[in-house]
């Protein structure tokens, strides 16, 4: 296979999952924008977080929040909890890495705030933590996951959203979380200021 192939491969590969996860996750992405807008329309928050590339994805979403996505209006409430490396390193020396999340959510959530759960396994040992905080403090859960969704898929309550890409390989997932991230951005936007 040429240098040439194997990049077009992964271009055909991404088309190809998008389209699938489309099918599968367009109205579970609105009914959780949905939830997110009730939240901030209530004066919550969103927390989010994860590990490595979706570590990023959840610093991604609260700068998209926190400044603008492609509008201009009011930043809106949101926190990475994966950036203060203070708060990170104390919690993973003085207790254990698993809580980094959790300690993190019971401190600042609030009923009626929303965590977005990043996972592309769904089997991240301190995500389980922070959903599980999250149950506790009253707040709604969006996990996002990949694969068969993993643990995370089965902790879900009623109140929650499940938005599991259906691929198996960590990069196409990573990729449709990506436009998952951007289609509730651009769904919080609409809803609380209409336009196109």
């Amino acid at each position: 296979m040429t240098l040439s192939s194997r990049i077009s491969k992964h271009f055909d590969d991404s088309a190809q999952i998008k389209l699938q996860s489309k099918k599968v996750l367009v109205q579970p992405i609105a009914d959780a924008a949905q939830a997110m807008v009730t939240c901030l329309l209530n004066d919550g928050k969103m927390l989010a977080c994860g590990n490595g590339g979706s570590a990023a994805d959840a610093q991604h979403f609260a700068a998209e929040l926190v400044n603008r996505f492609e509008v201009e209006r009011p930043g809106l409430p949101a926190i990475a909890l994966t950036t203060d490396t203070s708060v990170i390193t104390s919690i993973a020396n003085d207790y254990d890495y698993n809580l980094i999340f959790s300690k993190q959510v019971r401190a600042l959530g609030m009923a009626g705030d929303v965590l977005l759960a990043i996972s592309t396994s769904g089997n991240s040992a301190n995500v389980m933590e922070a959903i599980r905080a999250a149950h506790d403090r009253g707040m709604v859960v969006i996990a996002m996951t990949g694969r068969d969704g993993g643990t995370m898929g089965t902790m879900l309550s009623s109140t929650d959203f499940h938005l599991c890409v259906p691929a198996e390989r960590t990069a196409r997932i990573q990729e449709v979380h990506l436009l998952v991230l951007h289609c509730l951005c651009d769904v919080i936007d609409h809803l609380l200021l209409g336009g196109e």
